[in-house]
């Protein structure tokens, strides 16, 4: 097990695109799909924390014995739920994402601090 990798991203509309990016750099050397899926779903919720959030982002990314934990964090109060998203809407899928491509995954309300996290596993 490795220490967590993480970085901050400024809330802008950029930051999917970042968050992306950093967890290319931080999984380089995995296989396509890990990195592709976590990609993806790192982008996923960014790009929720941009629309939701007034705070920045962080994003961590931890090796784990067979898997890779992720965590997406931001300074909002408010729990994310799961939408159920029509054929026409055009957002809504974020978390279902999540859901569907990560081995397991939750949020943590920060408690005493405001803010939350979304965090999943993948196996790696």
């Amino acid at each position: 097990m490795t220490s967590p990798a993480w970085r901050r991203i400024a809330n802008s509309p950029g930051a999917p695109a970042a968050a992306r990016r950093y967890v290319g750099e931080v999984l380089a050397g995995d296989p396509a799909e890990v990195v592709d899926a976590v990609a993806l779903m790192v982008s996923e919720l960014a790009t929720n924390c941009v629309r939701y959030a007034d705070t920045d982002l962080s994003v961590s990314v931890e090796r784990q014995p067979g898997r890779v934990r992720v965590d997406v964090a931001d300074g909002s109060g408010g729990a994310p739920r799961l939408r159920n998203p029509g054929p026409s809407d055009t957002t809504g899928r974020g978390l279902r994402i999540v859901q569907q491509l990560s081995d397991e995954w939750g949020v943590h309300e920060h408690g005493d601090r405001r803010g939350k996290s979304v965090w999943f596993f993948v196996r790696a």
